[in-house]
């Protein structure tokens, strides 16, 4: 069995002040799993408290990658913030359902949905005036 696979890569972009979207793309596994928590935790460490997590070239994942999902969860949740996936590839969505986690941690199908999403679910709604 071959251990070649494409090493994890990880992009952040800040939509807005509170929100980061973290692009993953690679394989989410054992291997790689803590790099990811190592940007998340960043991002709420900078005030993020949203995180908005492109799983769409994300071809494959382990219970790694939905520990570190779960555990940003938490953390986001300590800070009145969320995390919501993006777009998640078919087998990523096939284990988030499997497992649950899909029923705790919304998926949308592009970033700007999720940030719609976000805005909605804020209390008292944030002002997203132009929008």
């Amino acid at each position: 069995m071959s251990t070649e696979q494409a090493p994890l890569s990880i992009d952040v972009a800040l939509p807005r002040d509170d929100a980061a979207l973290v692009i993953v793309k690679g394989f989410l596994d054992v291997d790689t799993a803590t790099e990811l928590h190592h940007h998340l935790a960043n991002q709420v460490h900078h005030g993020r408290r949203h995180l908005l997590l492109d799983l769409s070239a994300v071809p494959f994942m382990d219970s790694s990658g939905i520990n570190i999902i779960l555990k940003a969860y938490k953390e986001t949740r300590q800070v009145e913030g969320s995390v919501r996936l993006i777009d998640p590839a078919p087998a990523v969505q096939r284990i988030l359902d499997l497992t649950g986690v899909s029923l705790t941690v919304p998926s949308t199908k592009t970033a700007e949905e999720a940030l719609d999403a976000l805005d909605k679910a804020a209390p008292g709604g944030t002002s997203a005036a132009g929008d």
